[in-house]
């Protein structure tokens, strides 16, 4: 009898399981998830800067949290559209379609910009820097997932400096992104795509002037020298502002900023990132973020890194500063969040869209191979190659992002087999210096590459969007300015990227395990529960799921 009692017990245990897990989950599931991505974060900056940073904000993450140290993209170009469709997406841009910021568009026959929509229009702003839109992204994201999961009532809000890096994390089914327009207006807009008018906390956000507030004098945050960690702060390497002569501390922004697109000064200090917080917390309250049963979906881009590694370089005071004041803005938002949504209630995680190189210039210096490339030159000498071994002009119809696209139109009119030209475009690139490696679209289209620079090439190539032949440089060559650092590549000081999960469902712990971008917006969906965007390729990283 106690036999048949135990049966018919576990009989009633294996039905009724799904539900019980199904209520379990629900109790576990977050009230907010707040993506963070910190544009041009290289990993090394958690560590280089480790002593500078307080106990409340990086290390905060990395203390109570899950820090993946061994985190990288897995494709090529590392640029700030592409970076943050991955992210959210759980794939690459061979299926999600972002490869780049701007690209080529052979059925339009121009460039275009990966979220400008004509069709839409501006809120917020009479500018065109108001129509834009995800149009151009072709999965789904986390974030719509899991709009979709909660038939619609967990919010998604996106919020950053660059339109592009609000729009694309926040998805095609968000309730709003929100970006920065400078210039004249220092203010946050949105799109038509969205909605109609700004919600009264955004004009009540861009009526307190508090972009304004942020046009003072910049000096470092701590003693300029206890700065150890980078260069010195007088140097040949760095770009600096229009109207003063050297790129040292401290910097006039009110004085500045008339010579320096006004309120976009900004973006190149640590102050849009503080402004973005201040924004952020608007729109915690604004939106009643975290205040209910359906989970909502915050998505912050800190992208004044980016602006100020590109003007200044990765080893400049500039750099080290802004990721000391981040560190304490970071702390000032999780703070805000124990307090707005409840210590234990939400879930973080955070990683950048790309990383980014040392200057070539300042490498060069100290005889580490390095270098510059120059893209026009190089154009304009394929150009006279196939004119030369054809007899015409029109066969290459753009060079761009490394890349060449054929007029097919032209090839088939006269009877030219792409292939053939492919490879013998590839073979002249080869004997170009500083040229390392070619792929033809017949080899992407063909052939299987593992653990290669060729399989993160293959990872960012779009059968419909992208080229005919990629170009990649050797390590620490760039074409840019001989100031500032820039990335795009395939090598570790673009793809080597923070990745740290933090707060309700997350254990502490941390793995050297190789994780890849792909893989956080799988890990975040299976901590929600919901269904995996719908291109993902990425997998579950289940050491850092309690």
């Amino acid at each position: 009898m106690k036999s048949v009692q135990k049966l018919l017990l576990f009989t009633l245990i294996l039905m009724f399981a799904p539900s019980l897990r199904a209520q379990t989950n629900t109790h576990k599931r977050p009230k907010l998830v707040v993506g963070i991505v910190v544009d041009q974060m290289r990993y090394d900056y958690l560590t280089r800067f480790a002593d500078k940073f307080n106990n409340n904000g990086f290390k905060r993450l990395i203390n109570d949290g899950f820090s993946c140290n061994n985190n990288h993209f897995n494709y090529v170009p590392t640029y700030t559209a592409p970076g943050h469709a991955s992210i959210y997406t759980g794939t690459t841009p061979k299926n999600h379609g972002i490869i780049s910021n701007s690209w080529y568009n052979k059925f339009e026959k121009k460039s275009v910009y990966c979220v400008s929509d004509e069709s839409v229009r501006p809120v917020g702003t009479t500018s065109s820097a108001g129509q834009m839109s995800p149009h151009r992204l072709k999965t789904t994201t986390i974030t719509d997932q899991n709009r979709i999961f909660t038939q619609m009532r967990g919010k998604t809000i996106g919020v950053s400096i660059k339109d592009r890096a609000s729009i694309l994390p926040a998805g095609h089914a968000a309730n709003a992104a929100y970006w920065f327009q400078g210039l004249e207006e220092g203010n946050f807009i949105t799109s038509s795509y969205y909605i109609d008018a700004l919600p009264k906390w955004v004009n009540d956000f861009n009526a307190s002037a508090k972009a304004k507030s942020y046009l003072r004098t910049w000096k470092t945050l701590l003693d300029i020298e206890t700065y150890t960690e980078s260069g010195a702060d007088l140097n040949d390497f760095e770009g600096g502002f229009k109207g003063k002569e050297n790129a040292v501390f401290p910097y006039d922004l009110g004085g500045l900023n008339p010579q320096n697109g006004g309120y976009d000064i900004l973006k190149s200090t640590p102050y849009g990132n503080s402004l973005l917080v201040d924004f952020t917390l608007a729109a915690i309250d604004g939106e009643h973020l975290g205040t209910d049963s359906d989970t909502d979906f915050l998505t912050v881009s800190f992208s004044s890194t980016d602006y100020v590694g590109h003007n200044f370089g990765v080893n400049s005071k500039e750099v080290e500063d802004t990721y000391i004041r981040l560190d304490r803005d970071l702390g000032r938002l999780l703070n805000a969040l124990d307090e707005k949504v409840g210590a234990g209630e939400y879930t973080v995680f955070l990683t950048a869209d790309h990383g980014a190189v040392n200057v070539p210039s300042y490498l060069e210096s100290i005889k580490i191979p390095a270098g510059y490339f120059d893209s026009a030159s190089f154009e304009s000498d394929v150009r006279a190659f196939v004119s030369a071994e054809y007899g015409r002009d029109d066969l290459i119809e753009d060079i761009s992002n490394y890349q060449v696209f054929f007029s097919y139109k032209v090839l088939e009119d006269n009877d030219i087999v792409a292939e053939e030209l492919q490879k013998k475009i590839a073979h002249f690139a080869l004997q170009y210096e500083s040229v390392n490696k070619v792929y033809t679209r017949a080899q992407l289209e063909q052939e299987g590459y593992y653990n290669s620079i060729g399989e993160l090439v293959q990872n960012g190539f779009d059968q419909k969007r992208s080229g005919d032949v990629f170009i990649i440089l050797d390590p620490g060559v760039i074409s840019y300015s001989k100031t500032g650092s820039t990335h795009g590549t395939a090598y570790s000081y673009d793809t080597h990227v923070p990745l740290l999960f933090y707060g309700k469902g997350i254990k502490k712990g941390k793995t050297y395990a190789r994780t890849v971008i792909p893989d956080i917006a799988t890990t975040i969906s299976a901590l929600l529960g919901i269904d995996f965007p719908n291109g993902f390729t990425g997998d579950v990283i289940t050491e850092a799921m309690e």
